[in-house]
């Protein structure tokens, strides 16, 4: 769930979308990069005044961002974003979708090229009840941000918040912001066993 009511009545927005929307300067430009049903979009339209886009690969997904008044694009990501020329947008967000493409460095060089800054938002596999469930059970591990079994998983690369550091740092990509969540809680300590998503605002 996205977006769910307190006991007072509010609604309580997802800690990641919290994150982004902050990020987020008011009437910017956004791509999303697999914006699935569109509510992290539509967020950010309300909230930021933003241009915003989205491009998904699933039409049932599409038909609720069409519903929400969204601009979507049927497009497979991993074929690249040649239709856009260099710096089109603010952002780019690939927000839980990095690690669900064939070509993830594919994707992030061609997201970097035509953003000023990318948000980037992923499970950290590295997470300690992941560590646990390997070690101690032998099994693909089950957690709240890797909920599927592993015939079921639309993941194809499982990655942890110090890969994409180490990452970032070979590829000489600037990480300017960076949030780590668990349990809808942030942690500044030992995120990469802590955390169960991060977070990063990142640009060239």
């Amino acid at each position: 769930m996205d977006c769910v009511y307190d006991f007072m009545g509010k609604v309580t927005i997802r800690p990641d979308y919290s994150v982004i929307l902050d990020w987020i300067k008011n009437n910017s430009s956004v791509l999303d990069l697999g914006c699935n049903g569109g509510e992290l979009l539509s967020l950010i339209v309300k909230e930021k005044n933003a241009s915003a886009y989205g491009i998904e690969i699933d039409e049932q997904a599409i038909y609720k961002c069409v519903e929400l008044g969204l601009s979507v694009s049927n497009q497979d990501i991993d074929n690249g974003l040649s239709e856009y020329g260099d710096e089109s947008f603010d952002y780019v967000i690939l927000n839980q979708s990095i690690q669900q493409v064939k070509k993830p460095d594919v994707v992030l060089r061609e997201a970097l090229r035509v953003a000023k800054e990318v948000i980037v938002g992923f499970p950290n596999f590295a997470h300690y009840s992941s560590r646990f469930q390997i070690f101690f059970r032998g099994r693909t591990p089950l957690t709240p941000s890797l909920p599927y079994q592993w015939y079921q998983t639309p993941n194809l690369h499982f990655l942890s918040i110090s890969d994409f550091r180490d990452y970032c740092q070979r590829q000489n990509i600037r990480i300017k912001k960076s949030a780590f969540i668990g349990n809808n809680a942030f942690y500044g300590l030992l995120p990469n066993l802590f955390a169960q998503t991060g977070l990063f605002l990142i640009s060239k």
